[in-house]
């Protein structure tokens, strides 16, 4: 067992492919493909179950993922140690929700990128229900959450920026007019949703659920750009971060409503805690530090939470 294939085989998990794999890491598929089987060989049981162009880890695939890190975060801290580690170069993977990808993390890829151009990115845009798992196994080197604030025992968690979050709807519409929007003036009404593993989905659900309705039409999309589209087009209401409609509303394609409270999460920055650091990912993390935490905080906006302040909860992946 090679520590060559052990990278690889982490990669093709990271990224669901043999072929992404390949271009990541600069490989011919058939280099990849011949990797992974002499793994297998030896081990005697498949890693993967081949669907289509994508692959999904086997059993014998998950027990192996845990060692191949703890294997490979070991020798690159040693390799580090001895010889010192250029943080010019590298690879860094890098996991966030939809939002987060568009409308936060360009100008810290753009810098990152301007700063060490040979450092290789690999960027997966991920459901934050899918980013412990990823930071936890290594998968991912570090996480941005949109949620609640969260404190974790396996995980580093820094809240970063307070994202304000709206109910918004079609210009034009009645609810749109009235000084104060309660749940039950959406009686009826069409709500379209994010995907179930939305880390702020459920705060809009619960508050609606509290006031006993229930005969709202729900449809879920996995695009936030295609809710935007629809509330334009007079489809329904959507709950969005402020970031991500901003310029509709300052263009008057999109109206807030005034809801009778205000609700909001927060831009949240993830490592893990067992997991060495290398000059690399240091030097990403004190880009996105300087560059998240120069960003102006919103009108109205709450104090930011502490890791043991009011408010925080733990995160659900530790009490597994």
């Amino acid at each position: 067992m090679e520590l060559r294939q052990l990278r690889t085989f982490r990669m093709v998990t990271a990224s669901g492919s043999f072929t992404q794999a390949a271009a990541v890491l600069n490989y011919a598929q058939s280099n990849v493909t011949a990797q992974i089987q002499a793994l297998e060989k030896e081990l005697g049981r498949p890693l993967f179950d081949r669907l289509g162009r994508q692959v999904q880890l086997t059993e014998a695939g998950r027990q192996l993922l845990s060692y191949a890190e703890r294997l490979l975060n070991l020798a690159d801290e040693a390799q580090a140690v001895v010889s010192g580690d250029d943080p010019s170069e590298g690879i860094l993977s890098v996991g966030a929700p939809e939002t987060i990808c568009t409308y936060r993390l360009p100008p810290i890829l753009r810098k990152f990128r301007d700063l060490y151009p040979h450092v290789r990115l690999s960027f997966r845009p991920m459901l934050d229900v899918e980013l412990y798992d990823g930071v936890r196994d290594g998968t991912i080197d570090v996480a941005f959450l949109l949620q609640e604030p969260v404190k974790s025992r396996a995980l580093v968690v820094e809240c970063l920026i307070e994202e304000p979050l709206l109910v918004i709807g079609p210009v034009g519409h009645p609810l749109t007019q009235l000084e104060v929007v309660h749940p039950a003036d959406l009686e009826g009404e069409t709500i379209l949703l994010t995907e179930s593993g939305c880390g702020y989905r459920h705060i809009f659900e619960q508050a609606i659920s509290k006031d006993g309705i229930y005969s709202l039409i729900k449809l879920e999309f996995n695009s936030i750009e295609a809710i935007k589209q629809c509330v334009v087009a007079g489809l329904g209401f959507a709950f969005l971060p402020m970031v991500a409609v901003r310029h509709e509303i300052e263009q008057g394609q999109l109206c807030a409503l005034n809801w009778e409270k205000s609700f909001h999460v927060y831009t949240q920055m993830v490592t893990s805690k067992d997991r060495w650091h290398s000059p690399t990912l240091d030097r990403f993390l004190s880009v996105s530090l300087k560059l998240l935490n120069t960003l102006p905080f919103p009108s109205g906006s709450h104090s930011m939470p502490t890791a043991e302040g009011p408010g925080m909860r733990e995160w659900p992946g530790d009490k597994s």
